[in-house]
């Protein structure tokens, strides 16, 4: 049973919320035409990231890679997807155990105010350490929770300006 004081977020201090699913996937354009066409919800072109220019952590260190992405706001949430192209992260990772693809992780956010508390507490639980970007808009930080949840956790400290951005993503601008 779990208690406030067992929480990650606790009330008095901030709020973890629930804010998107990564969607590892083998072939993102395949994959925004099904859901375009099959579900109706549309994405933005997918663009391509190297983890050196944006200084993406793979267990501590920034190693080559590269990948392309798209997210879309949909019911209360953003969907991300994800297609690893080369060299090695927590994505290539996942798609490497399961080829077909699949949710490699859900997101939570918080304000940045109380991102290292959440942290601290995530790896005082002995979660590992897998990832991690920091970017303008949000620090972010995945988890090995994969034995107790089936998928990575990321916490996502969201700055001033990543507010603003999240709202115009909302909208679509």
């Amino acid at each position: 049973m779990s208690t406030t004081n067992d929480t990650l977020a606790k009330p008095e201090n901030f709020r973890l919320e629930f804010a998107q699913i990564g969607w590892v996937v083998p072939d993102i354009r395949a994959t925004v035409k099904f859901m375009e066409k099959s579900l109706g919800v549309s994405f933005p072109e997918p663009y391509r990231y190297n983890a050196e220019d944006l200084n993406i952590k793979y267990y501590g260190k920034v190693v080559p890679s590269d990948g392309l992405t798209t997210q879309t706001y949909n019911g209360g949430s953003f969907i991300e997807l994800i297609q690893p192209l080369s060299g090695q992260s927590i994505f290539h990772d996942y798609l490497a155990k399961n080829p077909a693809g699949g949710v490699q992780h859900l997101a939570f956010k918080l304000p940045v105010s109380g991102f290292e508390q959440v942290i601290n507490d995530m790896i005082d639980r002995g979660y590992s350490l897998i990832g991690e970007v920091d970017h303008p808009i949000a620090r972010m930080k995945f988890f090995d929770t994969y034995k107790t949840m089936g998928v990575a956790m990321e916490i996502m400290g969201i700055t001033p300006e990543g507010i603003i951005a999240i709202e115009k993503m909302k909208t679509g601008q």
